[in-house]
């Protein structure tokens, strides 16, 4: 059953419950006065009657010591007379309960004579012959008799309007519960309708609409839940389109290592195969020998780049305070003896927070990188330089550049921009994805600037730990 529903016929229930209890009150409430007041009226007739009674009875000749039945029926039969519309249903009984009077039409029993007495009255409501009536019994004392009255006082009238009350009533009641059926209807529909929209988004979603959102159309808690759930798809959008872009990346890479894999094996088992297979001269084999060995390092070069990557995705480097200038002195050292570029290290003095080896190992990479893309004794600038955000270490080259539209792709593992230019120079594509897991965990990036045709610079900015002052070291390499 829907949602909308249960509200309309709980509702219904609740409002049925309630006018129901509501008009049962009032009408009877209504009956119970109206009963009331007739009753009183009764009773106060009675009384009047007793008295005119006893009057009458004063009245009689001095003769009688003791009133004659004779003379009570006819005092009785004026009493009847004498009401509005010419007649009144009374009864009359002498001590002994025996009936001296009675009205035509006066149908009570005898109930009410056990619960009178001289000093009290006595009544009650009865149904007699399908009419309403209230019964009344007063004693008289009347020239050495004891008489009683009894009196019937027609209030079916009461009754009836009571009977049309709640026939009334109900017809209210159904029609009131009607309209508000209709309108809890349109109430329901209003405000479920931001969960009907939730339930379509929600629908959407599971059939792989991760783009739909739901429309949310109120401030209240319903609303709000809507913008959660339009923040919750927006999240699980994301989350799904970064798995998907993951998933993508792990495709290319192992097409691209299955790839990088095959070319150097077929060279290896080519001419591994000519070498068991043919009697070649010394020159041959050597020549065969060599590419063999060429190829193996290649293949031991990319498996190690490979677990260096894997390696510096896992770990927490331990930064520490380090000056520059030790780096920038291993820098000179290491490419003193390069002689196909023309290498320039400039730098200041500043104590960084980083792990030193890996991070030699980022400006290792960078300017290997430069030295390939750089023509035979091209130059390349090494710079140092504290900024305000930290100490900033550039790589500069002025060789081939990189094609704008390759710039996002080349820190993916096996990603060359010239794979011919990069295989003869023993490249796998491996070192700039190196080198951004290694910048992460320094809470860095490799920054990339780059013309095609005009060269390249890879940079990165490292936290400082405190600032030397300033004194520039410049030192070219050839």
């Amino acid at each position: 059953m829907k949602f909308s529903i249960k509200l309309v016929l709980s509702t219904m229930i609740v409002l049925a419950l309630a006018l129901g209890f509501s008009g049962f009150y009032f009408v009877n409430y209504v009956f119970e006065t109206s009963l009331d007041r007739e009753v009183g009226q009764a009773l106060d007739e009675s009384s009047i009657l007793s008295f005119a009674f006893e009057t009458a009875a004063l009245n009689v000749p001095l003769k009688y010591s003791v009133l004659p039945d004779t003379v009570v029926e006819e005092i009785a039969s004026k009493l009847e007379m004498g009401g509005q519309g010419g007649g009144r249903l009374l009864r009359i009984a002498d001590e002994e309960k025996n009936i001296l009077y009675t009205s035509s039409g006066f149908a009570a029993d005898e109930g009410l004579f056990p619960q009178t007495d001289q000093h009290t009255k006595s009544y009650r409501v009865i149904r007699v012959q399908g009419g309403y009536y209230v019964h009344t019994c007063v004693s008289i004392d009347a020239l050495n008799r004891i008489l009683y009255l009894e009196t019937m006082k027609d209030v079916t009238e009461v009754f009836t309007e009571r009977s049309l009350g709640f026939s009334l009533y109900r017809k209210v009641t159904v029609v009131m519960l009607l309209t508000g059926m209709v309108i809890m209807l349109f109430i329901a529909s209003l405000l479920t309708k931001p969960i009907r929209l939730l339930t379509k988004a929600t629908r959407k979603m599971a059939a792989g609409d991760y783009t739909y959102r739901a429309r949310q159309i109120s401030r209240d808690e319903l609303g709000q839940l809507t913008g959660d759930f339009n923040r919750m798809a927006n999240a699980l959008e994301d989350t799904i389109l970064q798995l998907e872009e993951e998933i993508e990346a792990r495709e290319e890479f192992m097409g691209a290592f299955a790839h990088e894999l095959k070319t150097p094996l077929t060279a290896i088992i080519g001419y591994a195969d000519m070498l068991r297979s043919h009697k070649l001269d010394e020159e041959k084999s050597i020549l065969s020998a060599n590419y063999i060995y060429t190829e193996g390092k290649r293949l031991e070069a990319m498996a190690f780049r490979l677990l260096d990557i894997i390696v510096a995705g896992q770990e927490e480097a331990d930064l520490q305070e380090t000056p520059v200038g030790g780096l920038f002195a291993y820098l000179q050292e290491m490419f003193a003896e390069k002689k196909e570029a023309d290498i320039r290290f400039a730098y200041e003095e500043a104590v960084v927070l980083m792990e030193a080896n890996l991070i030699k190992t980022v400006l290792v990479n960078l300017i290997d990188n430069a030295c390939k893309a750089s023509e035979t004794g091209g130059v390349i600038e090494v710079t140092g330089k504290t900024i305000d955000d930290g100490y900033r270490i550039a790589v500069r080259d002025y060789g081939i550049g990189i094609p704008e539209a390759e710039l996002s792709k080349i820190v993916k593992a096996f990603y060359m921009v010239d794979k011919s230019r990069a295989r003869s120079k023993n490249g796998a594509g491996l070192g700039l994805a190196l080198c951004a897991e290694i910048l992460k965990i320094h809470h860095s990036e490799l920054l990339i600037e780059s013309k095609e045709g005009e060269g390249s610079c890879f940079s990165f900015v490292l936290s400082t730990y405190e600032k030397i002052p300033s004194t520039e070291n410049t030192t070219d390499e050839k």
